[in-house]
């Protein structure tokens, strides 16, 4: 029996949960754009208090306590930082929002069109043979099987067995590669911010919802590097060149050593290559789209494409002579490019992730 217990509104309570909620998604947001800083993200919250952006009544010293009572922060190296727990609620919170802002009906999951065991069932059955589990029986098609064949007697035979057909589960494994050049915040425009988002909401995917799955993350600015997903919040753009070929070069080394029957990955950025690694050294040009660059880009995406890895670009900026480059790079890999606003960057990338797991991915 479900009772209910009935108590006076506390008008003021839900005017506290209200508040709170306000400043901890304000928080979050300030956290990733002060590459994980808890101090300086409250000194920011506090500055655009006295801006007028906060309201003046809200206690942002309490507001802290409570940061730590829910042991979100620590203290305990003299200065607060954010907890494990912390660490997962900011990923959380870049997959509800970013889930959020997806259309219904986009999403997918990890089927293929062949079928196997693990998956849903699928109105289609087949002959049961000798040693499968009778949990798949279909019991309406086997009982048919054993009238047309045995009339009211209804005695059951093996050849009167159906079982249904289940959808493949697949597995995936992705690198997604994060541009952290200077472009990424030139102009005053912050784009690594969303960027991270996206990074922080696909980890929290795959670990929740796709455990057999595997995400690693590399970031590429005047070289490429695999970091954790631990340290995702503290990332942050740098006054690095594009080379784009590292990274590239990278994310196939660390696909290859995968078994998972599909590999793809999934490349943010928001500027052109302009660099690349010669001989232990770094050739670079910041003007215009150098051929020599743009070439040997290319081709390590063709290397992709015999690596049966396959590249979705999602490009932060449409000026044409990038958008051209990231087209020829695409139509080369016989990948995927999406050319979108920061502020949407998120819902693309994942409606395309979801997307790619209906199918074994391959050329």
């Amino acid at each position: 029996m479900v009772a209910f217990r009935y108590e006076k509104w506390d008008e003021d309570l839900l005017r506290r949960m209200k508040e709170f909620a306000s400043l901890m998604a304000m928080f979050q947001h300030l956290l990733l754009q002060a590459n994980g800083d808890v101090e300086r993200t409250l000194q920011y919250m506090k500055r655009l208090q006295e801006m007028g952006y906060i309201d003046q009544a809200a206690d942002l010293a309490q507001f802290r306590q409570s940061l730590e009572q829910k042991q979100i922060i620590e203290t305990s190296k003299g200065f607060p930082t954010l907890t494990s727990k912390g660490e997962r609620m900011i990923r959380q919170d870049a997959l509800n929002r970013i889930f959020n802002n997806l259309k219904r009906g986009t999403l997918g999951e990890h089927r293929t069109p062949q079928a196997g065991d693990g998956g849903d069932r699928l109105p289609e059955t087949r002959p049961w043979g000798f040693g499968e589990d009778l949990a798949g029986l279909d019991v309406q098609r086997t009982m048919h099987n054993s009238l047309l064949r045995t009339g009211t007697e209804l005695r059951l035979a093996e050849e009167d067995f159906e079982v249904n057909e289940r959808e493949h589960l697949t597995s995936c494994a992705t690198v997604l590669l994060l541009d952290i050049s200077h472009s990424m915040i030139l102009y005053g425009e912050d784009r690594i911010t969303p960027a991270k988002k996206v990074a922080l909401a696909m980890a929290e995917l795959i670990q929740t919802r796709y455990p057999k799955d595997s995400l690693q993350v590399a970031l590429f600015g005047d070289d490429a590097t695999e970091v954790s997903v631990k340290q995702l919040p503290y990332v942050g753009a740098g006054p690095y060149h594009t080379n784009t070929r590292a990274a590239l070069q990278l994310a196939q080394r660390l696909l290859l050593r995968k078994k998972h029957p599909n590999r793809q990955i999934f490349m943010v950025t928001d500027g052109k290559p302009s660099a690349i690694t010669e001989h232990g050294k770094l050739y670079k040009n910041p003007f215009g789209l150098d051929p020599k660059i743009v070439g040997l880009t290319l081709e390590e995406a063709a290397a992709c494409r015999r690596n049966k890895i396959v590249i979705t670009t999602f490009m932060l900026t449409q000026e044409p002579a990038l958008v051209d480059f990231v087209n020829k790079l695409t139509q080369v890999n016989k990948g995927r490019a999406y050319f979108s606003a920061a502020d949407n960057l998120g819902g693309s990338v994942f409606v395309d992730y979801l997307r790619n797991r209906k199918k074994k991915i391959g050329h």
